[in-house]
């Protein structure tokens, strides 16, 4: 019987260059280039950083808080005092840094409520006075002035009535 070899060989040679292929298409895809250089590589793209927030505002801060019974012009008090008598008017002189706002004063005797009062502060320094009287006379008695913006108390005084 007499066979023809060819289609074996040819099968043969087939199987060899797919073999050969897939080896070199694999080696192709995990070596790096033979230059002795790392494989370039695309970096992942970073992910979004959102902009910086702005800076907050500088709170309007309270440099100086002080009590007297007589104020000048530039709304300082002449002689500043913890203790006043039954018939004088409190001043507070209110002296503020920052980006202006709105400035409470609360007096109180105890934990009772004397006076409030508002008033609007404009921006950079600034000197803000209260001031609170009762012509019929104030209680002797311990006080306190708190001076606050939104809500916080900045600086608080506490002074008598004798």
């Amino acid at each position: 019987m007499n066979r023809n070899p060819l289609p074996a060989v040819l099968a043969t040679a087939l199987v060899g260059v797919l073999a050969i292929a897939g080896c070199k298409k694999h080696d192709q895809t995990t070596a790096g280039p033979t230059t002795g250089e790392p494989a370039a590589t695309t970096p992942a793209p970073l992910p979004e950083t959102p902009p910086p927030a702005p800076a907050p505002a500088t709170a309007l801060t309270v440099t100086t808080l002080d009590l007297g019974n007589a104020i000048g012009a530039d709304n300082h008090i002449a002689m500043p005092m913890t203790s006043f008598g039954t018939k004088d008017t409190i001043h507070a002189s209110v002296t503020t840094d920052g980006p202006g706002g709105n400035l409470s004063a609360k007096w109180t005797m105890g934990d009772k409520i004397v006076d409030t009062q508002d008033k609007a502060v404009a921006a950079g320094p600034q000197v803000t006075e209260f001031s609170i009287s009762k012509p019929d006379g104030w209680p002797t008695g311990h006080y306190t002035l708190q001076v606050s913006a939104n809500g916080s108390v900045l600086q608080s005084r506490e002074f008598d009535v004798k």
